[in-house]
């Protein structure tokens, strides 16, 4: 079974419970591969503790959750040395850190201490508790959410710079008619829902891992994509623009979407498809321009503005 295949059939069984997210499941999958991070934003009920919890089980990996609150420490996440009275020893004893898949539910209700703690996690990929220090298990991907309806009291707003240190940020609003039916239709009664089978093997995923860098991007591809991270540090509308590392991880994840899709290169629809959810948490608008545009509306403008190469569309 090809990938493209075995992707579908991850959507197929994460649909099982979760409809009309097959864009979210393939940029989950982008992220896992390049051991990238998600930011959720959505209000309350949507669905997102559902999904990181069946895209864990439809990659054969451990879930954690941790809810944040303004009194979780550090140690609530990474974990302590416990003294143990039997052996009259200290003992480690990590956190819910230790997983492939941890859903930070609410992570902006977190102290900012304890936001830098679960950061350090993820760029790091390992915790160190009283100098004893444990790598992380792979595959590894950290899952954060956020109430954009409480953003003022008792919430501690990540600052731009934490920001910048996930992958992708998707927007999950309510879902469409049809697939609100659809939900309604599969939870009504007493029929039990349906059980997610693995799709993937923990293996399969590294091996994986290692193949997606293998993706080619053409000298004209990078022009391109050069192009539209310049255009977000000299739009008005912007006071910020995209770092360095947005770049990068804008090439990685055309390469993830040229990789899901079968093909050996990246394609500008590639670029198109992937660079609201990797640029839109990346920049920081201006007072003015803020009061009539969206950071996703202004990259759809770049994107509209710019030039796509005649190399590019041809292999395309």
């Amino acid at each position: 079974m090809s990938l493209t295949e075995k992707i579908v059939q991850l959507k197929n069984e994460i649909s099982k419970v979760m409809v009309g997210k097959d864009m979210e499941v393939e940029l989950m999958a982008i992220s896992l591969l390049f051991n990238g991070h998600i930011l959720l934003e959505s209000v309350p009920g949507t669905g997102k503790t559902m999904l990181a919890k069946s895209f864990a089980t439809g990659i054969g990996g451990e879930f954690s959750r941790i809810q944040f609150t303004p009194d979780v420490l550090p140690s609530d996440v990474t974990g302590i040395q416990f003294f143990n009275p039997k052996l009259q020893e200290f003992e480690l004893r990590p956190g819910p850190i230790q997983a492939n898949i941890v859903l930070a539910d609410e992570i902006n209700r977190a102290t900012p201490r304890t936001q830098s703690s679960l950061l350090e996690v993820m760029e790091e990929r390992q915790i160190t508790i009283d100098r004893e220090t444990v790598k992380l298990q792979e595959p590894f991907m950290v899952i954060a959410t956020q109430n954009p309806v409480e953003s003022q009291q008792g919430t501690f707003a990540l600052p731009v710079a934490q920001m910048d240190r996930f992958f992708i940020k998707i927007k999950v609003g309510y879902p469409v008619y049809e697939d609100e039916k659809r939900i309604m239709q599969i939870h009504r009664g007493d029929k039990k829902l349906n059980t997610i089978k693995q799709v993937f093997s923990t293996k399969e995923i590294m091996e994986l891992k290692e193949r997606i860098n293998g993706i080619h991007i053409s000298s004209d591809m990078e022009d391109y994509l050069l192009n539209i991270i310049r255009k977000t540090r000299e739009n008005n509308s912007i006071e910020l623009g995209v770092s360095p590392r947005g770049t990068l991880a804008l090439m990685k994840a055309a390469q993830g979407k040229a990789f899901l899709m079968g093909r050996s290169y990246v394609i500008p629809d590639d670029v198109k498809q992937v660079a609201k959810y990797v640029l839109g948490h990346r920049i920081f608008m201006s007072i003015e321009g803020s009061l009539t545009k969206t950071p996703e509306t202004v990259i759809d403008e770049i994107l509209d503005s710019i030039p796509v190469p005649v190399e590019a569309e041809a292999n395309g």
